[in-house]
């Protein structure tokens, strides 16, 4: 988007009154986020020349605060609706990860999360259902916050999941994404769904404070399903982030909800619902992954009762973890239990947008601990901050997740922020 990079610096460069820590700084978009005039195709085939007259209201909003729309980004196609099976489920290709591109970058932001950990670009927007910020922050070792439900306006964004969808930022830093979030938020009288929250950091002795009171839930056995290249990382990580929230207690998931076929269900029934035209007309058998359209093909035989079902336990898992939150006030996991795969890896059993991509775990492996913690995350509608704590013995970056209630986003960057502060691993860059 060069010409309309440039003409946006230019107004950058001529204003002086109100400049914001965006004022200037460039980013880029996924591609189901609306600019007027640019390509947004959705990373598939049917949409290949799509255009719209106008901005998805976060463009709007970044603008201004003077920040500078760079590039579209690569995403897998219509963002993992369907399901599918191969990292090239995308009109650009297999999302290549900067620190070997023989690796995916992972999905369904694919081209956010390489585009930041490349320094393409100093942050980007990203989207997440179920994983698609968490997985692409993970893989390619930066950070990415998915937002509570409601904080930040979906207005002119591809919709996969009217209930579950999320825009976010990534960036090297949870200080950066804050910026980002705060430019972000807020209410939308076009997107109803917005609760009209505003993102503020914490600040000073504010968020030291915030932090050394802070309790913290983890589940030892996580690590048990973590894959042997990661295994080492993200236990020397866990002990970074215990010296910087000393207080930990534990914490885990009610292992009586299927979180997979929960999630799996209520965006199967919304995403082919959304995409009925393209059913209908026989063109989403453009699509390049065939599993995937063969996937949302099923999803329009989704049973009603079933769909309701999902939402009734939804609402069980809501109170659920309302209950947990009483506890810790945050709680801690892996990001991904295993380092980023082969770009030609099938990627089997993989729920869309980003899933478990360890191998089965022993027979007398510990319980799930809280390995569903992204589609139950996404479930409730959580905040989450996803950030890098070190490298797998073969070379790829390995990250955690924080997750809070509702609009505790300020907890959860002055947390990571501070354990930024005290290591160093979002600032390793790949080799050129």
């Amino acid at each position: 988007m060069r010409e309309r990079a440039l003409d946006e610096a230019k107004r950058a460069d001529r204003a002086s009154a109100g400049r914001s820590a965006l004022h200037g700084v460039p980013y880029g978009a996924k591609d189901l986020v609306a600019a007027k005039g640019a390509p947004t195709t959705w990373g598939a085939p049917p949409y290949r020349d799509q255009r719209f007259d106008e901005d998805a209201t976060v463009v709007t909003k970044l603008r201004r605060a003077g920040a500078v729309l760079a590039a579209k980004l690569a995403m897998v196609e219509l963002a993992g609706g369907g399901g599918y099976r191969y990292p090239s489920a995308s009109l650009q290709g297999p999302g290549r990860n900067p620190w070997n591109t023989e690796r995916w970058s992972g999905g369904s932001s694919s081209g956010s999360g390489a585009a930041v950990a490349a320094g393409l670009v100093p942050w980007a927007i990203g989207s997440e259902t179920s994983g698609s910020i968490g997985t692409p922050a993970a893989f390619c070792g930066v950070t990415g916050i998915r937002p509570t439900y409601g904080l930040v306006s979906r207005h002119g964004a591809m919709a996969l999941s009217w209930t579950l969808d999320k825009l976010g930022p990534m960036a090297r830093t949870a200080e950066d994404c804050g910026i980002a979030l705060a430019a972000m938020s807020g209410a939308d009288a076009a997107d109803p769904t917005t609760a009209g929250r505003r993102f503020v950091a914490l600040s000073g002795r504010s968020a030291a404070s915030a932090v050394r009171s802070a309790r913290m839930g983890l589940a030892e056995e996580d690590l048990a399903h973590a894959a042997p290249e990661a295994k080492r990382a993200l236990e020397r990580g866990l002990a970074e982030l215990r010296r910087t929230v000393p207080k930990v207690t534990r914490a885990v998931l009610p292992a009586d909800l299927p979180y997979g076929a929960m999630v799996g269900t209520v965006f199967g029934a919304e995403g082919a619902t959304i995409f009925g035209e393209l059913i209908d007309s026989g063109r989403v058998d453009l699509l390049i992954d065939k599993r995937q359209a063969a996937g949302l093909k099923r999803g329009s035989e989704i049973r009603a009762r079933d769909y309701l079902q999902a939402q009734r336990l939804r609402t069980l898992l809501i109170e659920r973890f309302r209950a947990l939150f009483t506890e810790v006030d945050v709680v801690v996991a892996p990001a991904r239990t295993s380092t980023a795969p082969p770009i030609d890896a099938a990627l089997d059993n993989r729920p869309p947008g980003g899933g478990s991509l360890t191998a089965t775990p022993a027979p007398d492996a510990p319980g799930p601990g809280n390995t569903g913690l992204i589609p139950a995350g996404n479930l409730a509608g959580l905040p989450a901050v996803f950030f890098p704590c070190g490298f797998g013995t073969d070379g790829l970056p390995v990250g955690l997740q924080l997750v809070g209630p509702p609009w505790s986003e300020p907890l959860l960057v002055a947390i990571v922020a501070a354990y930024q502060r005290e290591t160093a691993h979002h600032l390793k860059r790949p080799k050129d």
